[in-house]
């Protein structure tokens, strides 16, 4: 290692701690689920994106045993050269009816999935107009297509509306680019308008339903279906609601026959193993009946955030299980976790680059398996911190405000990580 390359990086860490953006990689022993034992201690954990808690579900890894032994552990190379498996074949099927498309396509994580497509799809004559607040894959995807992106302030539909009139004519073929539910913040997009201004100016709508699949819509199927509208290319993720890893794209037979030859995340990356593809097929079916799971999701954040907003704390996410608790200063978020920690609850702070500056926060997330009184140890949890007194003791959530708010800014300056 250069000498130099080393102390150069050391300075940048430690600048990154003193503003209080340092990282620091915790150790999870045993399965994820309300509980879990992070760095030798035991917490209940309110920072996961295991919404429906099938990241642990009997049912679910019962039904998997039977794939080590006729599959074996990896996929040895990728599809284009080692041959695709029965498995993918079966699981890509089972997806794409599930979304409403005529093919589906196996990534190996959300990001490769983002990554690959838009890349794919996009070249120097055209345009994608993404969301200021999309996530880091898709702004990466967006640059590395050669396309000309022009990013809108979030949810800003008129915005969108305003660049294709003015630039749709100059370009061969445009895109929008949109999250469902948006990963930090919790907030929908305006769906149905996007599709309208789409079909308006011949344009083909995205839609990443990463934090919407399994949540929203009949059966889980996202927000699009919820909103009775119809994505051109659907994202969804397989390492959320559906308790496993992975991701698909859903699109046209076109779209997907395009995808197989020209995006670089599928073709130049091993195949996706075999026991994760199955357990996309054996996760399928728990999901489209998991209505009462769903519910308890959305009755505990809502409740979460009832009772922050009673408190005159600033959350958002309304609609979603995702809530934001804006603390504003990274330092301060970092502040708050810690002091959740001693408490025994996890709920990791999110900071710049991954959220606009001035808006670093908690990230809420409670999911299925939390129960009600889960919920109130959090909060109890939160009244101690916030009003500085010992663990255990009896109180309300002090009435303070917390600073910071939603990012408008037009420019993609986010990267990934809390």
């Amino acid at each position: 290692m250069s000498s130099l390359l080393d102390a150069e990086l050391r300075a940048r860490l430690d600048d990154l701690g003193r503003e209080g953006l340092a990282r620091h990689l915790r150790t999870v022993s045993g399965a994820h689920g309300p509980r879990l034992t992070l760095d030798g201690q035991d917490v209940l954990c309110f920072t996961s994106n295991n919404y429906l808690g099938f990241a642990h579900e009997p049912a679910l890894e019962s039904a998997l045993g039977h794939v080590l032994e006729t599959h074996g552990l990896g996929a040895a190379a990728s599809r284009l050269v080692s041959g695709t498996l029965d498995v993918h074949v079966d699981a890509e099927a089972a997806l794409a009816r599930f979304a409403g498309h005529e093919r589906a396509l196996l990534f190996s994580s959300g990001y490769a999935a983002n990554v690959g497509l838009l890349q794919a799809l996009g070249t120097h004559d055209d345009l994608i107009v993404s969301d200021a607040l999309n996530h880091a894959s898709l702004i990466d995807g967006s640059r590395l297509s050669n396309a000309r992106v022009v990013v809108t302030p979030h949810g800003d539909t008129g915005a969108v509306r305003e660049i294709l009139a003015s630039q749709r004519a100059t370009a061969r073929r445009a895109f929008v680019v949109t999250e469902a539910v948006f990963s930090m913040d919790g907030d929908r997009a305006d769906l149905r308008e996007l599709r309208a201004i789409c079909d308006e100016f011949d344009a083909a709508l995205v839609v990443d339903e990463a934090h919407a699949l399994g949540m929203l819509g009949r059966g889980g199927r996202g927000l699009a279906d919820a909103l009775g509208v119809r994505a051109d290319v659907y994202v969804g993720t397989l390492g959320k609601a559906f308790g496993g890893f992975g991701a698909f794209v859903a699109s046209s037979a076109t779209v997907i026959d395009w995808l197989v030859h020209r995006a670089r995340s599928f073709v130049f990356s091993t195949a996706v193993p075999p026991i994760l593809a199955a357990s996309a097929l054996a996760a399928l079916p728990l999901v489209e009946a998991a209505d009462d799971r769903r519910r308890a999701v959305l009755t505990h954040a809502d409740a979460l955030r009832d009772a922050l907003r009673a408190r005159g704390l600033r959350v958002g996410g309304d609609g979603s299980g995702i809530v934001p608790l804006i603390v504003g200063d990274a330092a301060a978020a970092v502040a708050l976790t810690d002091a959740l920690l001693a408490r025994g609850v996890f709920v990791q702070a999110i900071r710049p680059p991954t959220v606009p500056e001035g808006t670093s926060r908690l990230r809420i997330t409670p999911i299925a398996t939390h129960s009600a009184a889960d919920v109130n140890a959090l909060l109890v949890a939160l009244e101690e911190t916030l009003d500085g007194r010992a663990p255990g003791a009896n109180g309300p959530i002090a009435g303070g405000t917390a600073k910071g708010g939603r990012a408008r800014a037009a420019s993609h300056r986010r990267g990934t990580g809390a």
